[in-house]
């Protein structure tokens, strides 16, 4: 008798959405992690002082709240606590002259926003809409099925019976247009370019990149739709609820447990070897949540084809991120337009051009001279993660290399290009004066600040390799059916009973749940001779 009937190794979002919907169904299920914390970037913490409670890593649910585990576990969820809190301001940028553009939750007032900044824009939006609608089945599908599977081909034959040969091509084209061809196509104004362009980085793309213009349509889609949703008291809510429920249905989650092997037998996984040398067996499947690196380097190290092997570690990495967290005595005080106040996520850039150029400056190892910054204003939605009266942003900065060659502005001494206090601190300063260009109180009501630099992020959580929040590049080769390489595609592994899991793996990146729902609606299924045999007693 094994110990487990599933082995979870990780307990980010994808481990625990699939530990829940595998224990609902009635199996032994097992989570193990590494860190002193459950939740793998899903973490809430009194970062700077008591009472300001910071989302450390990620911050923003929209993709989870609109995923299919949370259409599922939702009810149960919330039994156990969990609470949502949404808005009708859920994004805006704002240009360096102080005009700012909006994207809301309602597409007649889209539409109007849009026009404010150029005539007929607004026009543009609705027949956007009207373009995605019908088809959203499909461009959603593409996020949540296992390309690589019979639900795949499945998926593709219902949009060749749709749209015909033809429309499937244009269908296919339009998946793989870049962010700057769709924007520039679809609207003059370049203030509507540089609402949606920021949103572009938190897929893992630039606005330049293949598939970058099918993202940042659905993103822009589910904001208008769902909003930018967060829990009461913080990210780490969901982390309880699921962890609660888990053990509810019998399964077990455990911290400071450090997988150091998937034990392979015949061919098979068959369970793990932990760090301290206790072996635990796993009846019917290991899943593993962790980039292709470690999987096929250290847990699989000669149980893999030489060929996967070599393009495991072979697997790219994308650009790093910075995260800074002020702890503030007063509510920010924006200038401009009353609005920014109560937006919840906004971005700082001069626009599409300047997003591409920080990306570009990154890519080629530059600090970017003027990077676009994402503005997170929890407290817009929960008053309660600070004292009465206090403010508290969430900074992300996601166009920064690893190794730093140089600085693009020719302001600040990089050394020996590696990420320590000095420069981050000082990389940290030009943001906050940005920053304070825009909201006048900031540095007078400043309390504290805490800067998470990439080497930083690495070393809190070893899926955030190199400081790329979305664990490998999305480059077109590393991305949908060939997520992670086209080597080792889907999440089946060449080894049975192994599945991977995870931001590696598609559908990529973010608090959707994607992979690990797929491989527990996949391990869930009724094996087809027990189908077979139930039809036929019919």
């Amino acid at each position: 008798m094994a110990d487990h009937d599933a082995i979870i190794v990780g307990s980010g979002i994808n481990s625990l959405a699939c530990a829940a919907l595998l224990a609902r169904g009635g199996w032994k299920v097992w989570v193990l992690e590494r860190s002193p914390t459950l939740g793998g970037a899903i973490q809430t913490a009194e970062l700077t002082e008591p009472g300001y409670l910071h989302d450390v890593f990620s911050a923003w649910h929209p993709l989870w709240v609109g995923g299919a585990a949370h259409a599922e576990l939702g009810e149960e969820l919330a039994a156990h606590g969990l609470e949502y809190l949404n808005t009708d301001h859920p994004t805006a940028t704002l240009y360096p002259d102080g005009e700012a553009a909006f994207l809301l939750r309602d597409a007649d007032a889209n539409a109007h926003e849009l026009d404010r900044h150029a005539e007929g824009d607004g026009d543009a939006w609705r027949h956007a809409l009207d373009g995605f609608f019908p088809n959203a089945d499909l461009a959603f599908g593409v996020l949540g099925t296992e390309l690589w599977s019979r639900d795949g081909l499945t998926l593709g034959t219902k949009a060749f019976r749709r749209l015909g040969r033809r429309g499937l091509v244009e269908f296919t084209g339009n998946v793989l247009a870049t962010g700057r061809d769709w924007l520039t196509d679809t609207f003059a104004s370049e203030r509507a370019h540089g609402l949606l362009a920021p949103w572009v980085l938190h897929t893992g793309l630039g606005p330049d990149a293949a598939t970058s213009g099918f993202m940042a349509q659905v993103i822009a889609v589910a904001i208008q739709e769902g909003g930018m949703p967060i829990p009461r008291g913080g990210g780490a809510k969901l982390v309880e609820s699921l962890v609660a429920l888990i053990r509810e249905h019998g399964g077990v989650c455990e911290t400071g447990r450090d997988v150091e092997r998937v034990v392979v037998s015949g061919g098979e996984a068959t369970g793990v070897r932990l760090a301290d040398g206790e072996t635990v067996s796993a009846g019917r499947a290991v899943i593993a949540n962790v980039t292709p690196t470690q999987l096929f380097g250290r847990l699989l190290d000669g149980d893999v084809p030489p060929d996967v092997a070599e393009r495991g570690k072979r697997f790219r990495y994308g650009r790093s991120e910075m995260q800074i967290h002020f702890a503030l005595s007063e509510a920010p005080q924006w200038e401009g337009d009353e609005r920014l106040g109560q937006t919840a996520v906004v971005h700082l850039t001069p626009g599409l051009d300047g997003v591409s150029r920080a990306v570009n400056e990154a890519e080629r190892g530059l600090l970017p001279a003027e990077a676009t910054v994402v503005v997170g204003q929890p407290l817009t939605m929960d008053s309660s993660r600070a004292p009465e009266g206090a403010g508290l942003l969430w900074i992300q900065l996601q166009e920064l290399p690893w190794r730093v060659k140089g600085d693009a502005a020719g302001e600040l001494e990089t050394g020996t290009g590696e990420w320590n206090e000095a420069l981050r601190e000082r990389y940290a300063d030009r943001i906050q004066a940005r920053l304070a260009a825009h909201i006048p109180n900031l540095e007078s009501s400043l309390r504290k600040r805490v800067v998470l630099s990439p080497a930083e992020l690495q070393a809190a959580n070893i899926n955030l390799h190199q400081g790329d929040p979305y664990s490998g590049s999305l480059a077109l080769d590393q991305n949908l059916l060939w997520r992670p390489f086209p080597a080792s595609p889907g999440h089946a592994t060449p080894v049975g009973r192994l599945w991977q899991i995870g931001a590696s793996t598609h559908p990529g990146p973010g608090l959707g749940a994607g992979s690990g729902t797929l491989v527990a609606k996949q391990l869930l299924k009724e094996p087809l001779l027990a189908r077979a045999r139930k039809r036929l007693r019919r």
